[in-house]
Order: structure tokens, then C-alpha cells, then sequence
């Protein structure tokens, strides 16, 4: 655990029951500028090996989720941190027990993309660069 806001600790859970009506809300904050609002991700995570959140007393203040391709490699996706709790070792704790829970559920390989702006946290999270190849199919 680790502190958040003044006085209280967060609290860190392993694929608790979510639905859409508590993540769309640290969505929002954390990415304002992305329109997610018609998306359920509900399905999402139906899909997931694993994902895991943390919480300041019962807000939800941090998401990542694990993706997997049903074999050793797990995929961290949507790491996410409310703006009142960032820079205070949350998104590092959440990308710390994502990666501890999918070697625990049998992955050897934990990859992530990023970019340029979030290099330096995913190095201090573990993370070494590799090429890697990226094709937009919304265009």
C-alpha cells in the first residue's frame, strides 16, 4: 500500500468485479481528451488474463489491464492513474503486480507499448526497448 490522499493508503485488488460505471469515471480523468464514453469495456475485460486496481478508500484511482494471447505472452494495456494520486508510485505498483500476477498465471513475456512521453516510467518499471512494429487499421 501507498499513500494517497493525506492520511489514507491505497489499496491495491487483483481482478475485482468492474463495470463500466466505475471505470468510465477514472477514464475521463485520467484521459480527458479521449472520447470513450459510448465504449463498454466490459468485454474487454471478460477477455483478460488478469487486471488490477487500486483504490483510495472505495474510489477507484488506478487501472492496468493484462491481455493475453492465450500462450506465454501478456500484453499490459490501459495503465491508468487519476491525476489527484499520480507521480506517487501508483501507476509503478500497478505495472509492478499486473507483471507479478502474469508470471504467476504462466506468462514468460510481459510486453507494453508506449510512447515517448511514458518511456522513462516503463524503464523504471522494468521494461527495455525491442523493435516492434505498429499498423493503424483506423485509417
Amino acid at each position: 500500500m501507498r499513500s494517497g490522499r493525506e492520511g489514507s493508503l491505497i489499496q491495491y485488488r487483483v481482478k475485482p468485479p468492474l463495470t463500466d460505471a466505475a471505470l468510465k469515471p477514472l477514464f475521463r480523468a485520467a484521459w480527458p481528451h479521449e472520447d470513450k464514453s459510448d465504449a463498454s469495456y466490459e468485454p474487454v475485460l471478460a477477455r483478460s488474463l488478469t487486471y488490477v486496481a487500486a483504490y483510495d478508500e472505495e474510489q477507484m484511482v488506478g487501472f492496468v489491464n493484462v491481455a493475453w494471447d492465450g500462450g506465454i505472452h501478456a500484453f499490459l494495456l490501459d495503465t491508468t492513474v487519476h491525476p489527484s494520486v499520480q507521480r506517487r508510485g501508483v501507476g509503478t505498483e500497478l505495472v509492478k503486480r499486473a507483471a507479478h500476477e502474469a508470471k504467476r498465471l504462466g506468462c514468460d513475456w510481459l510486453h507494453v507499448d508506449f510512447g515517448p512521453h511514458l518511456e522513462s516510467f516503463y524503464r523504471e518499471c522494468g521494461f527495455r526497448a525491442t523493435k516492434a512494429g505498429l499498423v493503424d487499421l483506423t485509417v
